[in-house]
């Protein structure tokens, strides 16, 4: 298993992000909440976690949903992968949306999301007149399968 040290500043009372079983990817982040959040039905709401990060250069964490609370509730992340740049120093905020037909509460210290580390490869990108031609080409949505 590879590991990278990631420094957090806490709120107090903070959960502090942990992995719930020895081979999980993703490790749960908390609501942050001086009071309960209503997350309405179709709305979507940015939840403070508490938590600032220190990333090292060369990765990022990325926030993603939490299976159960999607399954269960209909309450998902927005913008999943949410990417978390290694020079942020922000509080990290989660945006829920709750796709389900029933207004969601949010208690401090709900289990909101995942946090996954991930290595980062930034691309060179190189202005050129013709591109390589392949099997797909110009294909795009629903163009490779037959259903």
């Amino acid at each position: 298993m590879n590991t990278c040290e990631i420094k957090i500043v806490a709120e107090k009372g903070v959960k502090i992000p942990a992995y719930q079983t020895k081979g999980a990817a993703g490790c749960d982040v908390c609501a942050f909440l001086a009071e309960d959040f209503v997350l309405k039905a179709g709305e979507r709401g940015m939840i403070p976690t508490g938590i600032k990060m220190a990333i090292p250069e060369g990765f990022e964490v990325q926030v993603r949903p939490r299976s159960g609370l999607a399954a269960k509730s209909g309450v998902t992340v927005l913008n999943t992968p949410g990417t978390i740049d290694s020079d942020y120093r922000g509080e990290v905020k989660v945006i829920l949306i709750n796709l389900s037909k029933e207004d969601f509460v949010i208690h401090n210290g709900d289990r909101i999301a995942q946090l996954v580390v991930a290595p980062v490869t930034q691309g060179i990108f190189v202005q050129t007149d013709v591109l390589d031609e392949t099997e797909r080409g110009e294909g795009g949505f629903g163009s490779t399968g037959k259903n």
